[in-house]
């Protein structure tokens, strides 16, 4: 949900906070992807070092590592804002890594003599391209059967020639190095089915709005085709009565002036109907608002909200909400909506940044200029580590 009154801003208010949800899922994903090669590295490292190679071998292995990681990560980057649709791989983009991949995975092979992870390096910038559809999933299937038939090798030419307690080292790493193509792909799949889901709720979205459009410019037209067809029969008989009866011709002029008011009052409130929003749902849309900011808000509502006046206190609030998301630290938030004798009280809360200044002329005097209009009051705390907005007006309903 979200703050806005009407329903085209509800409806950017969610998409704005679902992209912010979106993008962090984003950041887990490629952080993920390039995390998991981090300790891929430092796993070959180790056992090599485990196993006795020499120390500039090792260090040949690490150094050259994180170069690897680092021309994985505009691969994985870009994967993002790929088309994918008609998706371009440009030489530049693709040729650097892929040249740095060589260069490591033959490094690796001079230091150690290891298939698996002499390969590994170069299959994985691979996977990591932007293919075309159905092309990565090829390209996998071969990586994988590629570096199992290579770890065969391995296991029957290189690890005999080891100690028995030492090749037992290498089957985690040979485990670990066959495994990393495959889960990188599957994070990059998941990836994709987020983005489908993201498009359906965004299309969802929109068509709801679209739907709710064509409700009130459904309503909009009943009303008005109404009101005309009928202010017109009225003109037509002023018109018709007007040479023989003028008395009876004015009153149909004024039947159609009070038809004209009518028509005006039912559109103003059919308009109203449509911007209202009940001040439960404006405190559960601020409250969603600041915790997909990363805010920790609560709110508390008196149980018959309904009968407070939603007309002030429903922009108070929304007001209120963007300076919290404005000035405040984003740690806490506290909303209350509350009976106070005869008046409604609204109080919000939140924790200061540092040095802010929170003051906000206009925004405050705008909510004094509302409330005050209402017969309402505006109260400001300013504490050290905490500001507090209070208002309180007068409504119905109030026991």
């Amino acid at each position: 949900m979200s703050i806005a009154s009407a329903p085209g801003t509800a409806t950017a208010h969610r998409e704005l906070r679902l992209a912010r949800h979106v993008s962090v899922a984003w950041w887990y994903t490629a952080s993920g992807v390039l995390l998991w090669q981090a300790p891929l590295v430092l796993t070959w490292s180790a056992t090599l070092q485990h196993a006795g190679s020499a120390l500039d071998s090792v260090a040949v292995v690490a150094i050259g590592g994180v170069l690897w990681i680092a021309a994985s990560a505009p691969l994985v980057l870009g994967y993002r804002s790929r088309d994918a649709k008609a998706p371009r791989m440009r030489r530049r983009t693709v040729l650097l890594p892929l040249t740095i991949g060589l260069v490591y995975g033959g490094a690796v092979w001079a230091v150690s003599g290891i298939w698996v992870i002499s390969a590994a390096p170069v299959l994985q910038i691979l996977v990591l391209v932007h293919w075309p559809r159905g092309v990565r999933l090829r390209i996998l299937v071969a990586a994988t059967l590629l570096l199992a038939s290579l770890w065969l090798v391995d296991t029957r030419l290189t690890l005999p020639q080891m100690a028995a307690d030492e090749a037992t080292l290498w089957w985690p790493l040979g485990l670990f190095t066959i495994a990393t193509p495959p889960l990188t792909v599957m994070s990059l799949w998941w990836w994709d089915v987020l983005v489908s889901l993201d498009r359906a709720r965004a299309a969802e979205a929109r068509l709801g709005a679209t739907q709710e459009r064509l409700r009130m410019a459904t309503d909009v037209h009943d009303l008005q085709g109404h009101h005309l067809q009928v202010i017109a029969l009225q003109l037509e008989l002023a018109e018709r009565l007007m040479p023989q009866d003028p008395s009876a011709s004015l009153e149909q002029v004024q039947a159609a002036r009070a038809s004209v008011d009518a028509a005006r009052q039912e559109t103003r409130d059919l308009a109203t109907r449509f911007r209202s929003v009940p001040l439960g749902d404006e405190i559960a849309n601020a409250v969603d608002l600041l915790r997909a900011a990363g805010t920790r808000a609560k709110a508390s509502l008196a149980p018959d909200t309904e009968h407070a006046p939603a007309d002030v206190l429903g922009p108070v609030i929304r007001e209120t909400t963007t300076n919290v998301l404005r000035h405040g630290s984003g740690t806490w938030a506290r909303l209350s909506l509350t009976h106070d004798g005869q008046a409604w009280r609204y109080e919000i809360s939140n924790d200061r940044a540092a040095g802010a200044d929170d003051s906000d002329g206009s925004g405050l005097e705008g909510i004094a200029r509302r409330v005050g209009e209402a017969g309402g009051s505006l109260e400001v705390s300013r504490g050290r580590s905490d500001f507090t907005v209070v208002v309180t007006v007068p409504g119905g309903g109030v026991t």
